[in-house]
């Protein structure tokens, strides 16, 4: 059985080759991974300009003390060039407009009195205020934004005033969610005796996507070997990673290990020594002249699928597009109560975090059981409890990891 840093290793490595960058427009990029370094090819702002309204004066005009009385010679608006400021005037600016040639300040209005085709200045300004200047925030030829980074909306702002239209991304990998099992069926569909409604398969596709995957799910297959490898084989042939829930397991019913196996997939290590999703199957099946097809099974239970996916699934997936950091950090906090523990795998409880008077607390949720549901639903954090530990007493240091960053 792995350790869970093992695992992770082992899982993060499957992600290399990194997939192949393509060009799309910057209005759908929200979310996806840089595939190329940008580089700035202008300066910005692109010209000095004035930070509010008021008057462009030049400096030395202002000899004597206040008040300054100077005549005004036109103005400078945004989307215009301005005439050159004459020695010993001043013209109207308004924000974001253009500095003139010949001015050196922007006096703001609050401060400027006017006399007919005069300005009065109650203040002396000093060179630059009040002015932005050419390449104050980015020069030409410096670096804008590096390649692995997962873009965000302020990422598309910076794009948009370096003049791009369009930047180089990774692809999305191709995600293929497949649940197995003869008590299976959609929410919201007819009950039988026995049957269950299947709930794994909708939240591991929101985490995929969240990942910046293009996640879909395939219809539910029965406890039945052949069906099985059919459905393994078909869903190999077209998607990047194949995700399965349930049968990884050791029972009679458990078909989904010899499944892949008979298809063509070699694992690369099941079971990890970590609660819950202790059953963990990974592994690769090649593709002649394309990259290998990976698979990742998770158990059927609930609270396993959800865990395990976000601490595996969702890294993978940034991996496999080039994220920079494909695992968050962790954080550290202190427990607001006991939380009891049997040593020999590393225990990942759901919990909740809050602000705490010397820093970040955290509360261990009550059901930490494998299919309760509520306790996902209820938590913002997972507690890393050390597998050597026999519980830990309230107010013990943990490291803990935030859902938000494991799943977008």
């Amino acid at each position: 059985m792995l350790s869970f840093e093992e695992a992770l290793a082992r899982i993060l490595a499957l992600g290399a080759p990194v997939l192949p960058a393509e060009t799309a427009l910057i209005d759908d990029i929200d979310g996806r991974v840089l595939g190329e370094d940008v580089v700035a090819a202008v300066d910005l702002p692109r010209f000095d300009y004035s930070a509010m309204d008021g008057y462009a004066v030049h400096s030395s005009a202002f000899a004597g003390a206040p008040p300054v009385r100077l005549p005004v010679v036109g103005e400078s608006r945004t989307g215009a060039v301005a005439d050159a400021l004459a020695p010993g005037s001043a013209m109207r600016i308004f924000t974001g407009a253009a500095l003139p040639d010949g001015a050196d300040a922007v006096v703001m209005q609050e401060n400027v009195t006017r006399d007919g085709e005069h300005a009065v200045f109650t203040t002396k300004p000093r060179t630059g205020q009040n002015v932005r200047r050419r390449g104050e925030d980015l020069h030409a030829g410096a670096s804008a934004l590096t390649r692995g980074t997962r873009l965000r909306p302020p990422h598309l702002a910076l794009f948009a005033a370096l003049d791009l239209a369009a930047v180089a991304v990774a692809r999305r990998p191709d995600v293929a969610i497949l649940a197995t099992g003869d008590e299976l069926r959609r929410p919201g569909t007819d009950a039988v005796p026995g049957s269950i409604p299947e709930s794994n398969t909708v939240v591991l596709r929101a985490m995929a996507r969240r990942a910046g995957a293009r996640a879909r799910a395939l219809p539910f297959v029965r406890d039945e070997r052949a069906a099985t490898e059919r459905a393994f084989a078909a869903a190999l042939d077209e998607a990047d990673v194949l995700v399965t829930i349930g049968g990884v397991s050791v029972g009679d019913h458990d078909l989904v290990r010899p499944a892949l196996q008979a298809v063509g997939v070699e694992l690369d290590f099941w079971r990890v020594a970590m609660k819950p999703g202790k059953p963990l199957a990974v592994g690769r099946r090649a593709r002649a002249g394309r990259r290998d097809a990976i698979v990742i099974g998770l158990p059927g239970n609930p609270a396993s699928a959800m865990v395990t996916f976000a601490l595996f699934g969702c890294p993978l997936l940034r991996a496999m597009q080039g994220e920079a950091h494909p695992f968050p950090a962790t954080r550290r906090a202190r427990l607001t109560r006991a939380h009891a523990h049997d040593p020999g795998r590393l225990e990942l409880a759901r919990a909740t975090v809050a602000e705490g008077e010397h820093g970040l607390v955290v509360t261990t949720l009550g059901n930490q059981a494998s299919g309760a549901v509520t306790s996902m639903a209820h938590s913002d954090a997972l507690v890393l409890i050390p597998a050597e530990a026999s519980g830990l007493p309230a107010g013990a240091e943990v490291d803990v990891l935030f859902m938000a960053d494991l799943m977008g």
